[in-house]
């Protein structure tokens, strides 16, 4: 048995050489999920289809999470969706779905490269919820991560992961619902996270996911009109990047379940900054705009300088450094 563990570390570290030409140990264990790297796909970017997701793994990315599914299929809001802005983006999609029977066959072709899926679940309520867990489960999932967080979809999103109480019941019900891992995902549009995070840890959690977007606007000046068909929307990018680390760095005095950071994450140093912070893994979005397939091996080699440089061994030994001996 130790013979063929060796072997398939060692084979995990040629895979990921051959992909990024790291030489520190990049892999993590974040709720018993293992990750060759420590960045994961984020929801809603570049993973509209299992095609795309399973592209994503193939370039590189150690996991990734699917678009936010909903019981029934939902248009989602007009366009114009998305604009960008200085220090990043802002978009309201409106939650687009094909609804949670149609995407079953969308993760079964993203777990074709053979790497963590985790599958976004949004719902009005615990209820909807719990069956959206379990058919996500049934499909193949590899766990589960529930929106609690999107900042302009009515009904659902930071209009329940705002109240604690709601956080910690939703996060229960799944929880007796599956037995995969659940991930809750943070609004920073709350008085304290904290308490947001101490609510999901109670109601069973097997870790957070810090942070969504925060609610921005965009004027289009000649028209005196918002830039999005929705008016508002999420703001994301380098710009809320210092939101995103202060928001990892409460919740872990406060919680003894693991973070994954995000929150405009660009650069090797970026993802460094957060893993002090108190990170154990890293969701990117914005970044894949722009880079795409590149997204992930340049992040990777990136951190690795990083570590090789200041002679860190592992990804590990960053997480939590910035609060010293805690």
């Amino acid at each position: 048995m130790e013979k063929k563990l060796c072997i398939g570390r060692l084979q995990t570290i040629l895979t990921r050489q051959a992909l990024f030409g790291a030489m520190a140990d990049l892999t993590v264990e974040i709720a018993g999920l293992r990750l060759q790297t420590p960045f994961i796909l984020a929801s809603g970017i570049w993973g509209e289809t299992g095609a795309t997701l399973a592209r994503a793994l193939r370039a590189g990315a150690g996991a990734v999470v699917t678009k936010s599914i909903g019981l029934e299929p939902r248009a989602g809001y007009p366009n114009p969706t998305i604009v960008e802005v200085p220090g990043g983006f802002i978009n309201a999609m409106g939650l687009p779905n094909p609804g949670i029977d149609a995407y079953k066959y969308e993760i079964e072709e993203a777990l074709g490269p053979g790497k963590p899926v985790i599958g976004s679940i949004f719902g009005a309520n615990a209820r909807e919820f719990s069956a959206l867990a379990r058919k996500m489960e049934r499909f193949g999932a590899s766990a589960l991560e529930l929106n609690l967080s999107c900042p302009h979809a009515k009904g659902y999103g930071a209009q329940l992961g705002q109240d604690p109480g709601m956080t910690r019941k939703i996060t229960a019900a799944v929880k007796a619902a599956v037995r995969i891992p659940v991930f809750v995902k943070l609004t920073p549009v709350v008085a304290s996270i904290s308490a947001i995070g101490k609510a999901a840890e109670a109601g069973g959690a097997d870790g957070l996911s810090a942070v969504n977007t925060l609610r921005g606007m965009a004027i289009e000046l000649g028209l005196c009109r918002p830039v999005l068909g929705h008016g508002t929307g999420g703001y994301s990018g380098p710009g809320i990047k210092p939101v995103g680390v202060a928001c990892v760095y409460e919740l872990y005095d406060a919680v003894k379940i693991p973070i994954i950071g995000m929150g405009g994450i660009s650069t090797g140093e970026d993802a460094a900054e957060y893993l002090m912070a108190g990170a154990s893994a890293l969701q990117v979005g914005s970044i894949v705009y722009k880079k795409r397939d590149r997204t992930f091996r340049d992040l990777c080699r990136e951190l690795d300088r990083f570590l090789s440089a200041r002679k860190y061994r592992s990804t590990r030994a960053l997480t939590g450094m910035a609060h010293g001996g805690s």
